[in-house]
């Protein structure tokens, strides 16, 4: 079932169940999806675009309720991070600490890098592989450790 289908599915219980929360991250994640759709000729989405999208309305919801914690807004950022479990749930399992680690030697091995100079072609590979099961932030960090 596409991703679409299932947050329509979705919406329809959230709505039935009252659960305003739920439904307000939904109609985001639908309306990411639709203003996707409508961006170039293709009119369909492929899986890699959409935990792209995911991953970018979690971390958009993470940064402003860094930013309501900031300011002592503390009901708001507890909002913004239940929204962002909400949205969570579409994405696939992130990995552990050990099991990126162990992803990105594979990947080190696989393109034969020995120093940082090889950092760029590591990343590459692995933002391919372990898109959507990690963070770049927390690939670029794991990259460093081990070529350093």
């Amino acid at each position: 079932m596409a991703l679409i289908e299932t947050i329509n599915s979705d919406i329809k219980q959230a709505m039935l169940a009252k659960e305003t929360d739920k439904l307000k991250a939904l109609r985001a994640i639908k309306a990411a999806l639709l203003l996707e759709q409508t961006k170039g000729e293709n009119k369909e989405i492929r899986e890699e675009d959409e935990i792209r999208m995911l991953q970018k309305l979690v971390k958009q919801r993470k940064d402003s309720a860094t930013i309501y914690k900031q300011n002592g807004r503390e009901e708001a950022a507890n909002e913004e991070l239940e929204e962002a479990s909400y949205i969570e749930a579409y994405l696939p399992k992130q990995l552990s600490a050990n099991e990126l680690e162990d992803a990105i030697k594979d990947v080190i091995t696989k393109v034969g890098a020995t120093s940082m100079a090889d950092m760029g072609k590591v990343m590459g590979v692995a933002s391919k592989t372990l898109a959507g099961k990690a963070e770049g932030r927390a690939i670029a960090d794991t990259v460093k450790k081990l070529l350093s």
